[in-house]
C-alpha cells in the first residue's frame, strides 16, 4: 500500500516514499514528533520507520534531541524492546528504522477488549519490568512509558519510543517549554524536579500503565492535565479494580518519592511470589544454611549511661533507655494523609516482600530472631577466632545507625542517642542521650574524642570514648556546614567564614575566609592531611581549594573543567565525580596537584545518584538502580561492571579483595574486587520501620578483618570480611 498523506495539524502535504533504502508502505501512526511507517528493506524484511515532521527537521535543537533518542535506542537490546536496525538523524528528513513488531498497542487492546485478566496483567508487569531493567542498565531513562508506547506481541510486550519529547502532545510546559512525558503517566519528580528525573520515574509510569491495563483508566484521572499533575504530586492513586495480589506492587511503584519505588529487578523477584509460573530467575549466590548452632552469646556488661541534663522537650530517661537488648515491640500504626487503603496495600506488599526474601537468603545470627531484633547471637565463620554477631536496636524507632571505628570501639549514632559497641561481640558499652532528631553521618574520633554531629540546637559536643560522658560542649551557632578533618572541626558560617575548632579541647584555633570560596563546604578523606572545598560556576568550571585544617592555610588551588565533586584522595591525588546540569555523573577525574596533571575518564553511560569510594587509583561507583562499577584511573579503563539488585545503596567500601555495599532493605552485599562477581549477601532487615525512607544509607565499616553494617530495623551486625560466601 502506498504511503498515505498525513492530514494532521501542521503535517506535510505528502509523506516521502523512501527513508534511506527502505520503501514506506503504509502509515502505522502519527504523533507530535513524526510519522511511523510500515516499511520494507530490499530483502523484504518488514520494519517500523519513524520519519520526523518537516517542521521539526529544520529545528537544530530538535535534531539534537532526535540524535539523542537514536543513540539511546541503539544502546537498548533486550528481549522486550524493539531494536534499532538503521537510522539517519542527519538527513534532510531524519528517520529511524526499528524491527517491526506485529501486534496492537496496549492502549488499543484495552480500548477494544476492556481490562486485562489477572494472568495477563502478571505477564505484562513482568515483561515491562524486564524491559526497564534492560533500558536502565545501559543508562537510558525512557521518561514517556505509557499504554501507546507498549506493543503487545505474541511472545510478550515490547517497549518503544525511547526518550521522545513531544512538543505538541502535552498541554503542560516547563519554564522552557520542554516538559518531557504525558501527564497521566508521569512521576511526581517530572513535575517538581524535571532536571532530576532518573530510572525510578519509569517505574512510577509502569505502575500507572498497570492500573490502565487492569481498569481501563489511570490511577490519576481527569480531563485537565493540570488537575492530573496536581493529583500525581499530592493525591493517593485510585487502585479500584486492580487485582489484590498485584495491588501491593503497584502501590510501591506509585510511591511519591523515587527512593521508595522498587527497581525492575526487585519487581521481577517479587512477581515470582505472586505467580509460581513466572520463571524468570535472578541469580543469587547460594547462602549457607548454617545449621550448626553457634555458642551461647556472652552476657554483656551493663552499659554505662552518660548523664546529661534533662530538658522539658526530651522524653524521660526511663522512656528512652529501655533495655536495648530486648526485641523491639511492634509500633502503633502511623496516621496521616497517606493512610487508609494505601496503608493496607502497603502492608500486603511487605508480606509479599518477606515471602520472597526469606526463601532467598537466611538472616544473620545464630541465636537471634529472624527479624534480627534480639540480642545478637554469635555463629562461627570460616576465619579462625572470628564470630558473626547481631546487636539489637539501642533506640526505639531511631532509624538506621551510622557507625565508625575508633579507640577500639564501634561508635554509632541514631536519632536521639550516640552509643558504643564492643566490636568483638556487639555488647553495648555505653550510650549518650542527645537532642538530635536525625543523623546522616556517623560519630567519629577527632582529637581523641568522639565527635557526633551537633544536636538540633546546633551545639557541638565531644564525648569520652571510654565512657560516653561529655568532655566539652561548644557555644558556636549559626554555621551552615561542619566537617571533621584530622584533629579539627571545620565550621562554615552563614557569611562564608570558616572556623577551625580543636577537637580535643573545643577551642577555636583560627577563623577567616577562604580565598576563591564564597561558601565552602569541605570534604576530608582518610590518609589525606588536607580538607578540600569545591566551588562550581555555571557547570563549566570548578575551583578546588586544599586547606590545612590545623592552620587554615591554603596549600593549593586549582581551576578544573566541569562540575566536580571530591570523593577521595590517595597517593597525592584527589578524585572527583564530574556531573552535568541534569544531575548525571558522566566522568571520574583525577587531579595531581604536584604535577598539575588531570586525567578524565568518561563513564560508558551517564549515571544518576552516584555514591563513590576510592582505593588507590581505583574508584568504585554505585548508581541509583543498582549499577556498580570499578574504574582504574591509572590504567584508564573500566575493570568491571555489575548490575546489582540494589535500587538505592550506600557508598561502597573496599578492602582490596571485596567491595561491600549496604542496601536500603538492610542487606549487605559483597562483590569480588577483581572480577566484579557477587559473592555473598545477607538477608533483608526491614523491621517495623519498613515504611520509612532513610535519608542516607550508612557506608559499611571495615576493621579487624570484619565488616560492620546496619539495617533499617535498628540492628548493627558483624560478618567476616574474608569469606562472604559463608554469610
Amino acid at each position: 500500500m502506498a504511503p498515505q498523506g498525513n492530514t494532521g495539524a501542521g503535517a506535510e502535504a505528502e509523506l516521502p516514499e523512501y527513508a534511506g533504502h527502505y520503501r514506506l508502505e503504509s502509515c502505522l501512526g502519527s504523533g507530535g514528533m513524526g510519522v511511523v511507517h510500515l516499511a520494507r528493506s530490499a530483502s523484504g524484511m518488514r520494519l517500523a520507520v519513524k520519519v520526523v515532521h518537516a517542521e521539526f527537521a529544520k529545528d537544530p535543537e530538535f535534531r539534537g534531541r532526535f540524535r539523542q533518542e537514536v543513540a539511546a535506542a541503539r544502546r537498548v537490546s533486550g528481549a522486550f524492546t524493539a531494536p534499532v536496525v538503521d537510522a539517519d538523524p542527519e538527513g534532510e528528513r531524519p528517520w529511524m528504522a526499528t524491527q517491526y513488531i506485529p501486534g496492537p498497542t496496549l492502549s488499543e487492546h484495552v480500548k477494544r477488549n476492556g481490562p486485562m485478566a489477572p494472568a495477563q496483567l502478571r505477564r505484562l508487569m513482568a515483561g515491562l519490568a524486564e524491559a526497564l531493567r534492560d533500558i536502565h542498565r545501559v543508562g537510558v531513562v525512557h521518561r514517556d512509558l505509557k499504554p501507546s508506547n507498549v506493543l503487545l506481541a505474541d511472545d510478550g510486550p515490547r517497549v518503544i519510543d525511547f526518550g521522545i519529547s513531544r512538543p505538541k502532545d502535552s498541554e503542560l510546559r516547563t519554564e522552557t517549554g520542554k516538559l518531557i512525558g504525558t501527564p497521566p503517566f508521569m512521576a511526581p519528580e517530572q513535575f517538581r524536579r524535571p532536571r532530576e528525573v532518573g530510572p525510578a520515574a519509569d517505574v512510577f509510569a509502569l505502575g500507572s500503565v498497570l492500573v490502565h491495563a487492569a481498569t481501563g483508566r489511570g490511577p490519576f484521572d481527569s480531563d485537565s492535565p493540570y488537575v492530573v499533575a496536581y493529583q500525581v504530586v499530592h493525591d493517593e492513586p485510585d487502585l479500584t479494580g486492580v487485582p489484590e495480589n498485584l495491588a501491593p506492587l503497584v502501590v510501591r511503584c506509585l510511591a511519591k518519592e523515587p527512593a521508595d519505588r522498587p527497581t525492575p529487578d526487585e519487581l521481577m523477584r517479587e512477581l515470582r511470589s505472586v505467580a509460581a509460573s513466572y520463571d524468570t530467575q535472578t541469580f543469587i549466590p547460594a547462602q549457607r544454611t548454617g545449621d550448626t548452632p553457634g555458642p551461647e552469646p556472652r552476657e554483656p556488661q551493663k552499659p554505662r549511661e552518660s548523664q546529661e541534663p534533662r530538658t522539658s522537650q526530651k522524653p524521660r530517661a526511663s522512656q528512652k533507655l529501655r533495655a536495648s537488648r530486648e526485641p523491639r515491640e511492634s509500633r502503633e500504626p502511623r496516621t496521616g494523609r497517606r493512610g487508609g487503603r494505601k496503608a493496607a496495600l502497603a502492608g500486603l506488599a511487605l508480606v509479599l516482600v518477606a515471602t520472597g526474601a526469606l526463601g532467598a537468603a537466611r538472616l544473620l545470627g545464630g541465636g537471634g530472631n529472624r527479624d534480627g531484633s534480639s540480642r545478637g547471637g554469635t555463629s562461627p565463620t570460616a576465619a579462625a577466632g572470628l564470630r558473626a554477631w547481631v546487636s539489637g536496636p539501642v533506640a526505639a524507632h531511631g532509624g538506621m545507625p551510622h557507625c565508625s571505628y575508633g579507640a577500639g570501639e564501634l561508635i554509632c549514632g541514631q536519632a536521639g542517642v550516640v552509643f558504643a559497641l564492643d566490636p568483638a561481640d556487639g555488647g553495648l558499652l555505653w550510650r549518650h542521650l542527645d537532642g538530635t532528631s536525625s543523623r546522616s553521618r556517623p560519630p567519629e574520633l577527632s582529637g581523641g574524642l568522639v565527635q557526633p554531629l551537633p544536636d538540633d540546637s546546633r551545639r557541638l559536643v565531644a564525648l569520652d570514648p571510654a565512657s560516653g560522658r561529655t568532655r566539652w560542649r561548644g557555644t558556636e551557632s549559626g554555621y551552615s556546614g561542619l566537617q571533621r578533618a584530622g584533629n579539627m572541626l571545620l565550621l562554615t558560617g552563614a557569611d562564608g567564614t570558616v572556623t577551625g575548632v580543636d577537637g580535643a579541647s573545643g577551642r577555636t584555633r583560627w577563623s577567616h575566609r577562604v580565598p576563591g570560596q564564597s561558601m565552602p563546604q569541605f570534604a576530608a578523606f582518610p590518609g589525606s592531611p588536607l580538607a578540600y572545598a569545591a566551588n562550581t560556576s555555571d557547570d563549566s568550571h570548578t575551583t578546588v581549594t586544599a586547606v590545612d585544617p590545623a592552620t587554615g592555610d591554603v596549600r593549593w588551588t586549582a581551576r578544573l573543567k566541569g562540575s566536580l565533586k571530591p570523593v577521595g584522595a590517595s597517593g597525592g591525588s584527589v578524585y572527583f565525580l564530574a556531573g552535568d546540569a541534569s544531575g548525571a555523573t558522566r566522568a571520574v577525574v583525577r587531579y595531581t596537584p604536584g604535577s598539575k596533571a588531570v586525567r578524565r575518564m568518561p563513564l560508558p553511560v551517564p549515571r544518576f545518584g552516584v555514591r563513590a569510594a576510592t582505593r588507590g587509583d581505583i574508584v568504585y561507583l554505585l548508581a541509583t538502580g543498582g549499577a556498580l562499577e570499578a574504574l582504574d584511573l591509572g590504567a584508564h579503563r573500566q575493570l568491571w561492571h555489575l548490575e546489582t539488585s540494589v535500587s538505592r545503596g550506600s557508598a561502597p567500601a573496599a578492602d582490596g579483595s571485596h567491595v561491600f555495599v549496604t542496601a536500603a532493605d538492610g542487606r549487605l552485599l559483597a562483590v569480588d574486587a577483581r572480577t566484579g562477581t557477587l559473592v555473598g549477601q545477607t538477608g533483608p532487615r526491614l523491621g517495623s520501620d519498613s515504611g520509612v525512607v532513610m535519608g542516607s544509607l550508612p557506608q559499611p565499616v571495615l576493621a579487624r578483618g570484619h565488616v560492620y553494617a546496619t539495617a533499617p530495623d535498628g540492628t548493627v551486625f558483624c560478618v567476616d570480611a574474608h569469606d562472604p560466601a559463608a554469610w
